[in-house]
């Protein structure tokens, strides 16, 4: 199995990643895809969970094909298109193993979901299958939490936040020898008057640079750019989030 299948916590994703801005980051690969003189029509995005991005480029006037393992985000995903009327194709694939019809001019992996990618064989497959159902010239884009970030802000941390529909407490705990991280939710969701707890625990991987570069010309692709969070400036050392980009 290549990624967490999601249960309950699909249902609360969205109320825990308000402040998450993807107009900015749909603006974002756009500027991207006009950087590198990329044409895009038809995009898939790999673990796309609930479907705001893919909503937000399906708003502009792309053909979106958007892929999870979790069927319980792909419901969240397909009623938020289906609410705007929007015809997006949505797949209950896993993203080291899918297949598709046809070719398409771009795929993105956003979010962190190549860190949930946790051995290199899962990565290469995924690299495999990118190539494969890329059109000549056309873009992978993907980002990544950095080490900096595990090691400086997730860490062994513990994250709390309380609100009357739904709190939740993220527990860390984060190995520097094999670089993986562990992360132990526990949520309290509101139903009427009473709140039900659900436990979640999910796992990521920090990868040194070297080594997704090695995923990169291993592939075949082409490298293209590597980005600071939401920037075309290089990444600084204490960069969070680190944007790769690269061509078949």
């Amino acid at each position: 199995m290549c990624l967490i299948i999601y249960n309950n916590f699909a249902y609360v994703y969205d109320k825990l990643t308000l402040d998450i801005d993807y107009k900015r980051w749909a603006d974002y690969v756009e500027s991207i895809f006009k950087r590198n003189n990329l044409s895009a029509s038809m995009v898939l995005e790999l673990g796309c969970g609930t479907g705001s991005f893919g909503v937000e480029m399906a708003r502009r006037g792309y053909d979106m094909i958007c892929l999870d393992l979790s069927s319980d985000m792909l419901d969240c995903a397909a009623e938020k298109a289906k609410k705007e009327d929007l015809d997006i194709l949505f797949l209950n694939q896993n993203m080291c193993s899918f297949e598709l019809y046809g070719t398409v001019d771009a795929i993105v992996c956003l979010l962190d979901s190549f860190n949930y990618l946790t051995n290199s064989s899962q990565i290469n497959k995924m690299f495999k299958l990118v190539k494969n159902y890329l059109n000549p010239g056309g873009l992978f884009i993907f980002d990544v939490n950095t080490q900096y970030k595990f090691e400086n802000t997730i860490a062994d941390n513990l994250f709390y936040e309380i609100n009357d529909e739904v709190t939740y407490i993220w527990e860390n705990d984060y190995n520097k020898k094999t670089r993986k991280a562990r992360f132990d939710l526990t949520f309290f969701v509101k139903k009427d008057e009473l709140y039900e707890r659900f436990d979640e625990t999910h796992y990521e991987k920090a990868y040194y640079d070297s080594e997704i570069m090695d995923f990169i010309k291993n592939s075949g692709m082409e490298f293209v750019s590597r980005f600071g969070e939401l920037t075309l400036r290089k990444p600084s050392p204490a960069s969070q989030r680190n944007f790769y980009v690269c061509r078949k």
